[in-house]
């Protein structure tokens, strides 16, 4: 399992309102989601596919950046 290294943010009242982790720490599990998701578009039909075929590694991988590009900034 992944260790995080968490610092809570906390409020006037002393109640935790946000987490801050370290950046590599933050870009490790975006990588994990990352993997997890295209693994799901191998895994699943694609819905646009008129055959129900998944997608192999390098469409899934293609699919999954434009809709990185298209829904995420950064």
């Amino acid at each position: 399992m992944l260790n995080l290294h968490k610092l809570y943010v906390l409020d006037e009242n002393q109640q935790p309102v946000a987490v801050q982790i370290p950046i590599a720490e933050f870009e490790r599990i975006e990588e994990i989601l990352e993997d997890y998701g295209l693994a799901q578009l191998i895994a699943t039909p694609f819905e646009n596919s008129e055959d129900g075929d998944r997608l192999n590694r390098e469409d899934a991988l293609n699919y999954y950046r434009s809709l990185k590009q298209n829904y995420v900034e950064g």
